[in-house]
This record gives C-alpha cells, structure tokens and sequence, in this order.
C-alpha cells in the first residue's frame, strides 16, 4: 500500500575513506509494521569485480520483494580496489553488518535473522562474511567494533571462492573474452586482473596473500547456511568456482544448496524464473543428496524459503 515503505538513502556506517567515497553507505529499506514484532534483516550487495563503491544499489532490485514479505532489506556498499587493498572490502562489510546489529532496534531488526546476499563480487563479500564470522583477525576497525558481525545464512550468486584456480576453470575461449573486455593479456592471473588489483599482486606470484581472500579458505563446521547458484554458461567468473565451494562445505558438513543452472552467464538473469531447470545439490549437515524437483530456480522466492528455512 502506498506509504507503507521507508528508504534511509546514504546511512554512513562509517567516515568515508577516501573523503568523499561512497564505500562506506548503506540504503535501509524499511516496511512499515503491525505491532512490536521484529522482522529479519537481508543485506545486499552488488558486485562490480572490485572496481566500483556502489554495491548498495543493488538492493533496489531485491528490495520490493524481500519488503513485501517483511523484511528489512540493506543495500551496503564497499570500498573499490583502487581505493583500498584486501582486506579492506571485508572490513567494510563487517562494519555495516556491526551498525546494523547496533542498531537494529531503531529499525524493528531482529539482530538474530541477519542474511547477506551479493551477486559477482558481492556474492564474494556475501561468502567472506559468512564464513568468517568466526575469524577475530578479519574484523577490522572500521566503525562500530566490539559487536558481532555474524550472519544467519548467506546468499553467493556467481561469487568467485578460489582465485588461482580460476583460469584452469574458465570455459574454452572465454579468458579471450575475458582479455578484451578488462584490456588484459594474462585473464585472472594477469597482474591487472580484477583478483590481483584486489589484493595488490598478481594471484599466482602471491599465492599465500591470495589465500587469504578465498572465501574457500574459510569454511569451518561452524559456518551457517549458504546458497550458492552459478551460470553453466559464464565466462568471467568460472562454473567451477562455485562447485568448489559447494563440495567444501559438503566435506566441513556445512548446509548448503547450490543451483548450477545452463543456459545461464554472468547475470542476475539467473534470479529469473524462465531460465533452464537447473542441477540442483543440497547438504544438510554432512548428509548430502541431488534434488530432483523440475522448475526449482534460484528465484527471489526460493532464496526467501531458503532463508526462513535457515532461522527456524
């Protein structure tokens, strides 16, 4: 009903950093509610391979769906690449997880149903957060500290998980594709790649640093739900970086279900629900099992079962 939506534009989480950057705003997108029930919270943010500090606006795009359902939907934005260096980008994200948790009350959250979900990039920063809820030396100190900066579940789209085994991964032709379209010579292990300019040297001459921004490196027994899909067809970020994923937390007997969809590239196409029926693989704990059910899509519908399935 008209009205009956809020948008908070441009919330600093934390000082801009370089002055007058963006990396450090989030958009709330607050429901209006009945009474003093608090809703679940889905954090979002858009991938840009790291070269861009407005991953908030993505939210725009999930925002009226996750709303109508009762959630509030934050749209958070991270620094780029060329601003700051891995670890950075985590930093970011964690500090707006953090302000949100402080703030939640404001804002009718339950600090308990917290859900983050990114596509590319973000889908990396969406993997980071949740898997590294339990690593103190990522936390940072940017904005508010000293509260958690956990998530309940998560939700990667495409996100890349371990960097120098991308080019082995890529499709036939598409580091060609990939070359001309970043005006690069040597794909990801290039030293321009967007991975290298992320951690500030090429992937496969620093292997150790590029470790350490692997979402994979992560996964503990600890970690909490997380969706992964990816496009069969892609050819900027490999299929194979999400399978990887998924067999690792299948190994770590974390829950997980990951949609492999053909016909599908490196688009939010992938959210709608014409696209091809996908292979579809799910972990509950460490017991693992194919779905056989035609027409079940990564769709803003089944990301929202998949998340209220994940809290209760």
């Amino acid at each position: 009903m008209p009205g009956s939506l809020t948008i908070h534009k441009d919330i600093a989480y934390a000082p801009a950093q370089p002055v007058g950057s963006r990396g450090h705003l989030l958009d709330l997108y607050v429901p209006t509610r009945s009474g003093k029930t608090l809703r679940p919270l889905l954090i979002v943010t858009g991938g840009s391979a790291w070269r861009e500090d407005n991953g908030k606006n993505f939210a725009a795009q999930i925002a009226p769906h996750f709303t109508a359902a009762g959630y509030v939907v934050a749209g958070v934005s991270v620094r780029s690449s060329s601003q700051a260096r891995f670890p950075a980008q985590v930093h970011d994200a964690k500090a707006a997880v953090r302000w949100l948790r402080v703030n939640a009350k404001r804002f009718g959250i339950d600090h308990t149903r917290f859900a983050i979900m990114g596509d590319s990039s973000g889908g990396w920063a969406s993997a980071m957060i949740a898997l590294t809820g339990d690593v103190p030396t990522l936390e940072g100190n940017v904005g508010v500290t000293g509260v958690p900066s956990s998530v309940q579940a998560a939700v990667n789209l495409y996100g890349p998980t371990d960097f120098p085994k991308m080019d082995a991964q890529m499709l036939p032709g598409a580091c060609q594709t990939f070359n001309q379209m970043m005006d690069l010579t040597g794909c990801h292990n290039d030293p321009g790649s967007p991975e290298s300019q992320l951690i500030g040297c090429a992937i496969q001459s620093c292997r150790s640093h590029a470790r350490k921004a692997n979402p994979i490196t992560y996964l503990s027994s600890n970690d909490p739900p997380i969706l992964i899909a990816h496009g069969q067809a892609d050819i900027l970020v490999p299929h194979d970086q999400s399978k990887l994923l998924y067999q690792a937390a299948r190994q770590r007997c974390v829950t997980a279900t990951w949609y492999s969809v053909p016909g599908v590239g490196h688009s939010t196409d992938i959210l709608k629900p014409t696209v091809a029926t996908p292979e579809v693989r799910s972990t509950a704990g460490c017991q693992a099992k194919r779905v056989d059910q035609q027409a079940i899509r990564p769709t803003l519908d089944t990301i929202q079962s998949f998340l209220e399935s994940a809290w209760h």
